[in-house]
């Protein structure tokens, strides 16, 4: 599968695979991580959380200029009894701050490098009881989705992802690099950056490879055959995912061809439109897609569901406005239907969607979008 021609060109000269960059986290150098060549190359400062040293700190403040963060487990952000900075998540990504955090002692404004750098070690730091840190504070923590980049492919996943491959805390401190003139360095401006700072470039997609490798996160647990009005015979599989034991399910409708592209419906589940057939803008699309499919004669469509204890109260307080509908295309947590699809044999395939996107990463799981097709409605 061929990359886009800008990151063909320059990953010869300028990439550095996974290990060079597991590496330099071993030896506590910063490194850039690329976003994806699909969503305009942005890349952060990376240094494994417990290299971030004060000189660091003030290294991303003043060449970064993005906000400093640091990225944790979800494990360590429970330990701390850090509370998410919005339940209403409304961002593209849903990036997972916490409230803002500061050490409770051994600091003075809070904002200086050295403060931070402070700020950062006790957090980090498993002896350290949660009293010792206080909030607000001049730190951003950001929570790790369990399984990493396989699961979510985020810097902050990444982040996490290194470190701990590189046999350090799992947990990492991540800024965004700005140009001069506060635009978003793009991969050229990150090229250019890297060679004028001694840095290496990698990318997640190669991390999500790189982890694809040596680890296997989903498991099929279980296949029958069924009939529905939509389409007739399919066969069901469903998956268990080991990072956050939960299970998602596939439809598979005839035989996937790994020769040709396959047509693939990403689901994410709604009860009120899938199960109590709501009108609006999410009317009738599993049950078109699965006609589409039909149509088509083979296809495959992974429903992504979060299934939990208070799953329909969460679908009321969205249908209230006081919770978002979470639109997995809007989001980066499609890992585990990547893997599916990969399980299932799908290599290229067209898109069952009505709304234009990117995956960030996608190729790393040995899949590529070669189409898309939109899921019209009935006459």
């Amino acid at each position: 599968m061929a990359a886009k021609p800008e990151m063909a060109r320059l990953r010869h000269a300028f990439l550095s695979s996974p290990e060079e960059i597991i590496d330099e986290a071993r030896n506590g150098r910063m490194f850039i991580l690329v976003d994806d060549e699909d969503r305009e190359n942005e890349g952060d400062l990376v240094i494994p959380a417990q290299m971030a040293t004060p000189e660091k700190i003030n290294f991303m403040a003043k060449h970064g200029r993005g906000l400093i963060c640091l990225a944790l487990t979800k494990r360590r952000v429970d330990e701390l009894g850090l509370s998410l900075m919005s339940r209403n998540n409304g961002t593209r990504y849903e990036t997972a701050f916490t409230t803002s955090i500061e050490a409770r002692d051994g600091v003075t404004t809070g904002i200086s490098a050295a403060d931070r750098a402070r700020t950062v070690a006790v957090a980090i730091d498993s002896s350290k009881a949660r009293d010792e840190i206080v909030t607000p504070g001049h730190v951003f923590p950001l929570v790790a989705r369990d399984g990493g980049v396989l699961v979510r492919t985020g810097h902050t996943e990444a982040a996490v992802d290194v470190a701990r491959l590189a046999g350090l805390n799992p947990s990492g401190v991540i800024c965004e690099i700005m140009n001069e003139d506060g635009t978003m360095a793009r991969l050229d401006d990150l090229v250019t950056f890297a060679q004028f700072h001694n840095l290496k470039i990698g990318t997640i997609r190669d991390l999500i490879a790189y982890r694809r490798r040596y680890d296997h996160l989903v498991e099929k647990r279980a296949e029958a055959r069924f009939t529905s009005e939509w389409g007739g015979e399919w066969t069901a599989l469903t998956y268990w995912n080991k990072a956050t034991g939960t299970e998602q399910i596939a439809l598979v409708k005839g035989k996937v061809d790994p020769a040709k592209p396959t047509l693939v419906r990403m689901h994410a589940l709604s009860p009120f439109a899938d199960i109590f057939g709501e009108n609006g803008a999410r009317e009738g699309l599993l049950r078109r897609s699965m006609e589409l499919i039909a149509e088509e004669g083979a296809g495959v469509i992974v429903v992504i569901n979060r299934p939990r204890a208070d799953q329909f109260t969460v679908a009321l307080q969205a249908k209230a406005g006081t919770l978002p509908e979470a639109d997995m295309e809007e989001l980066r947590d499609y890992g585990v239907g990547a893997m599916i699809l990969t399980e299932l044999g799908v290599e290229e395939m067209v898109l069952l969607t009505n709304t234009h996107h990117t995956l960030v990463g996608l190729d790393g799981y040995g899949l590529s979008i070669v189409g898309e097709r939109r899921i019209e409605a009935d006459d």
